[in-house]
């Protein structure tokens, strides 16, 4: 079914319902509903070509990616925020475009991509907290949105983020709650907002108990198993280690296991395990009882959300930033249990 034979069915224009499909904001949310029912019900997809020219939209969304992270297009938390995001670009009728680049280039991508009008937007992923590409998209005047925050940012911009700081400042809690005192932490890359939030929330906790916190007990770096693997061990080996951890990822917190029990113990009796960033659809905690305590964030939902926003702002330009704060649940599972006695 095409365009005029939609428009023949409701009995409405074809630039109503055009528009309607778009999300212009001149027509009504009545009328909005009962087009988006009839396009589904007759199953009615926008020829892209045509809504281009029509639009004067590349209907197309930017993610540009340096070399230096390009692991993170083949981590699997990265893979569900893109996942989740695509499911909305595809409703829209939106196309992805991903881009590699020189590290030294990454700026000179996004002026490309805004001049020669190839995306009507960019997600911005993994923010350092002065991240010099906020203010440099607000000055190419292209609707874009932060995934996460940069903190010493002054620049108004739109984004989503986890409460990283109360997330982990809860999750430290709960192993306090469980008596445990010496705590490991291992983090993300601390040059990057989250991780620096993350920390700032186990000291919070740490603090709020009356415990000095040890440079000793707390590691960061990328989150991977192996990371996790070598920070735990390392902490386990020495003279006076942690009955409990604290990870950043639940990847990383597959390492910390491991370093477990290859000393022949056992998590969650004889050292307990929290970690962040466990509703990942390519891992999940468990099936029916988690095997990780966590503090539960959905990361597709993020991407989705994110795609939302962002779309909604390329919409209707004059509707300001959007902001939104998201809180993670703290999620029990067999990975935690009371400090030991006698230590």
């Amino acid at each position: 079914m095409n365009l005029r034979e939609l428009s023949e069915r409701l009995n409405l224009s074809q630039t109503t319902v055009s528009r309607a499909l778009n999300g212009y904001p001149e027509v009504n949310e009545e009328t909005r509903k009962r087009v988006a029912a009839a396009a589904a019900k007759f199953n009615y997809r926008p020829n892209i070509r045509a809504q281009t020219l029509a639009t004067g939209r590349s209907m197309s969304i930017g993610h540009i990616i340096p070399f230096s992270k390009q692991n993170e297009m083949v981590n699997i938390v990265f893979a569900d925020f893109i996942a989740g995001a695509g499911e909305v670009y595809a409703q829209h009728g939106y196309s992805m475009s991903l881009s590699l680049v020189r590290d030294e280039d990454e700026l000179n991508a996004y002026q490309g991509v805004a001049e020669k009008g190839a995306v009507d937007g960019i997600i911005v992923h993994s923010p350092a907290r002065d991240d010099p590409r906020i203010s440099f998209l607000s000055d190419l005047d292209i609707p874009f949105l932060v995934h996460g925050r940069a903190s010493e940012v002054t620049t108004p911009y739109s984004w989503l983020d986890v409460n990283n700081k109360r997330a982990i400042k809860t999750g430290t809690a709960h192993l306090l709650d469980l008596d445990h005192r010496r705590i490991g932490l291992i983090n993300g890359e601390e040059r990057m907002d989250f991780a620096q939030r993350r920390r700032d929330g186990y000291l919070a906790a740490l603090t709020a108990a009356g415990i000095t916190p040890e440079t000793a007990l707390m590691r960061s770096g990328e989150m991977s198993e192996p990371h996790g693997y070598a920070s735990a061990h390392d902490m386990l080996d020495s003279t006076e280690p942690p009955t409990a951890f604290v990870a950043s990822s639940i990847v990383s917190a597959l390492g910390v296991r491991r370093a477990i029990e290859e000393r022949g113990l056992v998590m969650g009796r004889d050292i307990s395990i929290l970690c962040f960033d466990d509703d990942i659809s390519y891992l999940p905690n468990g099936r029916t009882t988690p095997v990780f305590t966590a503090m539960r964030s959905s990361v597709r939902a993020a991407g989705r959300r994110c795609a939302e926003l962002l779309i909604d702002q390329i919409k209707i330009p004059q509707q300001g930033m959007a902001t939104e704060l998201w809180d993670a649940e703290l999620i029990i599972g067999g990975s935690t249990g009371p400090c030991p006695k006698g230590r």
